[in-house]
């Protein structure tokens, strides 16, 4: 959930795990679903014509002559990290630095061929490296390839975002519980049904908002919205089933927050066996037998009771987690 009120950007679970990375670092890149597909980049003539006459060059000054390896040097020296010399990488920049070094070397051992192709070599590399570097940037492609696969929040109305904020408010929960990250769940993967439970939830609500965009004209007359009532109670039904499915999943968040409470008395409990020792001990050298009996039994009964409750919580909790399960 966003800081802003404002619900979080919803991914399908199935996107692979390299397209995700690549869209969580980016989100400056993700277009929202209901705007069209983002258009590959294409250059055009005067881009590709300026390409074939500075690429060559470029990567003649950095892989064979020793002018990119004395300049990378001296912008070192000024310590300004942000040179486009640097963007490309610590292998390239070794590569430039080495490559003339050992070019000079094969020359004075009177290996002219071999310090030929080390220079086409390397030559080629840059001219490589230089082309990929151009390309679509890589979380471009994914924002782009997986248009539609992820929700923004321009995709909801007030209504939708307002149910989502609620789906969303509810897997926080469960998944920052201590039920959860002590494996008290383990009966529920939490991890996998809860993505899919929001994706679920978030296409249905983005498709309702659609739908209630949809231009309509302001004067209808009753025998058209006549007509149109069917649609108007299809969407209330799918509204409806939503917010039942939302209701379940605060269901299941409450029974966490239960367990939680139960874990945490359960621990506190699991502590005081020292502490009941030595209650069992005062009373027995001060209380007459039969109330001092009474009394370490329910001493026991306490700790028996904690874990009771807490194997309740876990079962409740359990049981409303497999109800989310499609």
């Amino acid at each position: 959930m966003s800081k802003d009120g404002c619900p979080r950007a919803v991914f399908d679970p199935e996107i692979p795990a390299a397209d995700r990375a690549l869209l969580d670092t980016a989100p400056e890149r993700l277009v929202a679903a209901h705007l069209p597909v983002p258009p590959r980049p294409r250059p055009g003539r005067a881009t590709i014509a300026a390409r074939v006459l500075w690429i060559p060059p470029f990567a003649f000054f950095y892989g064979v002559l020793p002018g990119g390896w004395i300049r990378a040097f001296f912008i070192a020296s000024l310590d300004q990290d942000d040179d486009n010399v640097f963007r490309w990488g610590r292998a390239s920049m070794l590569a430039m630095m080495v490559t003339p070094a050992v070019q000079f070397a094969l020359i004075l051992l009177g290996q002219g061929e071999a310090a030929a192709l080390l220079a086409a070599a390397s030559f080629t590399g840059w001219v490589a490296g230089t082309l990929r570097h151009l390309r679509e940037p890589a979380a471009a492609r994914a924002a782009r390839e997986r248009h539609g696969r992820y929700l923004l929040p321009g995709d909801f109305d007030r209504p939708a975002a307002r149910l989502l904020l609620r789906a969303q408010r509810a897997s926080d929960a469960v998944l920052g519980s201590a039920a959860h990250t002590e494996g008290l769940l383990d009966d529920v993967e939490n991890t996998v049904v809860l993505p899919r439970q929001e994706w679920a939830i978030a296409s249905a609500l983005a498709e309702q908002t659609r739908l209630r965009r949809a231009e309509r004209p302001e004067r209808l007359s009753p025998r058209v919205r006549a007509l149109l009532e069917p649609q108007r109670r299809a969407l209330e039904l799918s509204v409806a089933s939503i917010v039942e499915r939302i209701e379940a999943l605060e269901a299941y968040a409450e029974h966490t927050r239960e367990l939680d409470d139960a874990y945490r008395e359960w621990e506190f409990v699991r502590r005081l066996p020292e502490q009941n020792e030595r209650y069992r001990e005062l009373l027995a050298a001060t209380v007459r037998d039969d109330l001092a009996r009474e009394e370490i039994e329910r001493l026991d009964d306490g700790a028996r009771t904690a874990r009771d409750m807490l194997r309740e919580a876990v079962g409740g909790a359990v049981r409303a987690g497999h109800a989310l399960a499609p």
